[in-house]
């Protein structure tokens, strides 16, 4: 067998293959947790949980404000 285990090396590569995948998983978890609660803080501040209907104006001024659409295009939402 070309990897032993018996060996001082081999215990410690092994020490520090599960030290990585350690790592790994529990990185992963934090993120895992991390991505969950700034889906539910988003979902919390745009009134989504609490049911709020936005009115389609001011979901119009918004995107005009953060310059997704343009003076002409909202002028006409507005007609609409």
């Amino acid at each position: 067998m070309w990897w032993d285990w018996n060996t001082w090396g081999g215990w410690w590569a092994g020490m520090i293959v599960m030290m990585l995948l350690m790592l790994i998983f529990w990185g992963g978890v934090i993120a895992l947790i991390v991505w969950a609660i700034a889906k539910f803080a988003r979902r919390e501040a745009s009134g989504e949980l609490r049911g709020e209907k936005r009115n389609p104006l001011d979901i119009a001024k918004e995107r005009y404000a953060q310059g997704e659409i343009t003076k002409e295009q909202f002028e006409q939402i507005k007609k609409t």
